[in-house]
């Protein structure tokens, strides 16, 4: 287990009195998780935990993440950070490195980034008021710098829309810009390369699967959305394309993405179903279902992640495992 996920001692904490039941559950919640991202304290001097209890603790981790989300303590180190470095497997920090590809300056798609940068979540406040634009500039320069003349697993990497987004939520969550580049690096390289090709091929996929998983768990919403024309590729593309990170409010959109890197970017495709299946009824009462779909409304995190499981349920196999390779192979 890498040392730089390890949480420090708890403080004191409040009598219990002085505390309502979910202060308290909160309390607990964040005590379970510390065990299981601390384990030094379980473990005698010397002793490391073998592959089958580090596969444990991520399975109790996640299911964790699933059925009661991750916990805000007032007082107490935020565990985000954490459990989303263990989920990338960012173990180490490569602090030289980063401090050269930001010293490489402007690279030769430097104007590209800075067409998108400045309107990355413009409308968030509390974003805004965290996150400058020359951070997301520094963080999206040096990862072009770090790919340049490369590739890895035969595909290049470059700066190509979206990535903007996709690297807010890490500025935004991490303690530092350092790891915020580093968890990013991780994130595009592994978990979704194909999103980030200059073709977008990943995204365009996804809106192809889209279409295909909204026929089998909901043909009648397929079909009115069809009757009007409307494909994936119409209304979907930008929740595709930023794992729904361009749908507000922020704290909603960080939730969702505890459950995507714990159980895979893929899924993104059957939250953005559930996102339409949460507005069926408006949609399907709408002459012109494309003015509702041109916004999406406000995102609810915790009912898209319900409907997501309930949806990964009726997706055939063979559909399930094209859903789980789009965005990598």
């Amino acid at each position: 287990m890498p040392t730089d996920v390890v949480l420090p001692p708890r403080p004191d904490r409040a009598p219990e009195r002085a505390r309502t039941a979910s202060e308290r559950h909160r309390a607990d919640l964040y005590d379970a998780y510390a065990a299981l991202l601390s384990p030094a304290s379980a473990y005698p001097a010397g002793r490391y935990r073998s592959t089958s209890e580090i596969a444990d603790g991520l399975k109790r981790l996640r299911r964790l993440i699933l059925t009661e989300g991750i916990p805000d303590v007032p007082g107490r180190p935020p565990l985000r950070p954490r459990i989303w470095k263990l989920m990338l497997k960012v173990d180490h920090l490569h602090a030289e490195d980063y401090l050269r590809y930001v010293a490489s300056g402007p690279s030769s798609v430097s104007t590209k980034i800075k067409n998108d940068t400045f309107r990355t979540l413009a409308t968030d406040t509390q974003f805004k008021g965290r996150v400058k634009e020359d951070m997301l500039i520094r963080l999206l320069e040096a990862f072009v710098w770090k790919n340049h003349g490369s590739e890895r697993d035969g595909l290049p990497f470059t700066y190509v829309q979206g990535m903007n987004v996709l690297s807010a939520p890490f500025l935004y969550t991490m303690p530092s810009q350092l790891e915020a580049f580093a968890c990013f690096s991780n994130f595009i390289e592994r978990a979704c390369p194909l999103y980030v090709q200059p073709t977008l091929v990943g995204v365009h996929r996804g809106l192809k699967l889209l279409d295909r998983c909204l026929k089998i768990v909901d043909a009648e919403l397929y079909d009115y959305l069809r009757s009007k024309n409307l494909t994936a590729e119409l209304y979907a593309f930008p929740s595709v394309l930023t794992l729904c990170a361009c749908t507000p409010p922020l704290d909603e959109v960080l939730q969702l993405w505890d459950f995507l890197l714990a159980f895979g970017a893929h899924l993104n495709v059957l939250c953005v179903i559930a996102q339409l299946i949460l507005i069926k009824e408006e949609l399907m009462e709408s002459p012109s279902p494309m003015k509702l779909l041109r916004t999406f409304p406000p995102l609810q995190a915790r009912p898209v992640i319900s409907i997501t499981l309930a949806l990964a349920k009726d997706i055939p196999e063979d559909v399930y495992a094209e859903l789980i390779a789009h965005p990598v192979a």
